[in-house]
């Protein structure tokens, strides 16, 4: 694909275009703003902390499958102002969702993870568990006679 010089191209559309994309609300906030991760490594287990600016509880949800912790989140708004006629003056609305994964283990279960959401802030307690060496077990040959 021919694509115009860089001064030619920033000198029209701007130097951040494409970055006006990414940068899209989310529910309100910036989706380069949502989902920042902190994770601290605790003797407990691994400490997650999530912001999510904007999103309900009940639009959070954390699936554990195959080892991997997926949190994701949904937000969607309508916002609708009318004139005293009845006419719209201006209309509004978005929808969007999220996600972010992180391999916790194929040894952690659902109810080894303790979740707390607050303040636009999700905190997850994920437990350390060491992978089980397989013990090898001895299989013995029935012999007849």
């Amino acid at each position: 694909m021919l694509m115009p010089s860089t001064n030619i191209f920033n000198s029209i559309f701007g130097e951040n275009f494409f970055d006006d994309f990414m940068n899209f609300p989310f529910g309100g906030y910036e989706v380069n703003n949502l989902m920042n991760t902190d994770i601290r490594d605790t003797e407990q287990g691994y400490e997650v902390v999530i912001d999510m600016p904007g999103i309900k509880k009940e639009d959070v949800k954390a699936e554990l499958e195959n080892g991997y912790l997926t949190i994701s989140a949904s937000s969607s708004s309508s916002n609708d102002e009318k004139n005293a006629d009845g006419a719209y003056i201006r209309r509004e609305r978005y929808s969007g969702s999220c996600s972010r994964s992180f391999y916790v283990g194929e040894n952690v279960k659902e109810e080894d993870i303790k979740a707390r959401f607050e303040d636009g802030t999700l905190k997850l307690l994920i437990p350390k568990k060491e992978e089980q060496p397989a013990v090898e077990q001895k299989k013995y040959v029935a012999i007849e006679g």
